[in-house]
């Protein structure tokens, strides 16, 4: 009887040692945790891509490589709303140790579904009035990570440099994006600071970019264009409208300026997605936690004007001496 009682215990032991392979989706071969990271972002274009790339190459550079001791499920939504809803549901449902959102309805999406994974944002203008954080500079909950809050006052100064003469201005941007209409207030504020008329020009999707660009032509001298996320990846048709009609377009970052924009006060997005694989590393690590993570910057000294010589001479600008020393 007491060697069956043995028998009967080394069989339950057996049989829990399975359930524990089976279930823990998460071990590899060795049994060693493999760290589990899900990625929603919004729509492929340059800026967004950029900082997905500097997350993944600042985990390879703190020894974290996909496929071998982290597995990263990268979705994108393609620029729909309820895609990034229905991707936020599933890296919840997998639960992964670890969400990065990239973008402010991405964000959005994920932080509206769990209080309880870890979620690092970036290519989020500002999280504290986009509510996904109790404050900037302490999180206090799940949600952490970098924002692209560029200088939009001096891209403002930058237009009037740029364009002189110009006294109406449109801001152009997407209403369902909180960061865009953040910008856009911060730009309104900044222009009529300096005397000029500005106001909004706004679209509700990427279908509407064409027309409410085309009611521009003939009623403004130039257009300011935030970071938005759907306004960038429209970026070709605004220009082709803007640029054969002698627009001069202001915008808030780089991947604008090679599909037509003339000029940029921007961040380099891969820098700050180097930045937020950085916090990702130290979350890992079990070093730090996103309640206590303030949300991070790109310094200011970091910020890099970029002018499209080929538009300006398009539309017949004079680039000031001063800006050509960069």
């Amino acid at each position: 009887m007491k060697n069956r009682k043995i028998i009967a215990a080394a069989l339950v032991m057996v049989l829990a040692s399975f359930t524990l392979v089976a279930c823990g989706t998460k071990e590899t071969g060795s049994g060693s945790k493999v760290f589990t990271i899900g990625v929603n972002q919004l729509v492929k274009h340059a800026a967004l891509d950029a900082s997905y790339e500097g997350f993944v190459d600042a985990l390879a550079e703190a020894g974290y490589k996909d496929g071998e001791n982290i597995k990263i499920d990268y979705q994108n939504a393609q620029g729909d709303q309820a895609t990034a809803s229905t991707i936020a549901t599933k890296l919840v449902n997998d639960n992964n140790d670890l969400i990065l959102a990239i973008a402010t309805p991405a964000a959005q999406a994920v932080a509206n579904i769990t209080k309880d994974i870890p979620i690092l944002v970036t290519a989020v203008t500002d999280p504290a009035a986009s509510g996904l954080v109790a404050s900037n500079e302490a999180p206090g909950g799940n949600v952490s990570g970098t924002s692209d809050l560029t200088p939009v006052k001096r891209q403002i100064e930058l237009l009037t440099q740029l364009v002189p003469d110009a006294v109406n201005v449109a801001v152009l941007y997407c209403s369902s994006e909180s960061n865009s209409k953040i910008q856009a207030e911060i730009a309104i504020e900044a222009g009529t600071a300096l005397g000029l008329n500005v106001f909004e020009a706004t679209v509700s999707d990427s279908n509407e970019i064409q027309q409410v660009v085309q009611s521009l032509v003939g009623n403004v001298d130039a257009i300011y264009v935030p970071t938005d996320n759907i306004i960038s990846d429209g970026m070709a048709t605004v220009s082709s409208i803007t640029n054969g009609n002698g627009i001069p377009v202001i915008v808030g970052e780089e991947a604008m300026i090679d599909k037509g924009g003339l000029a940029t006060y921007g961040i380099d997005y891969y820098k700050l997605g180097l930045l937020t694989g950085k916090q990702a590393v130290k979350i890992i690590e079990g070093k730090a936690e996103t309640a206590t993570m303030a949300i991070e910057y790109i310094p200011d000294d970091e910020y890099t004007l970029e002018i499209n010589e080929d538009v300006a001479a398009q539309l017949g600008i004079d680039i000031p001496e001063d800006l050509l020393v960069k």
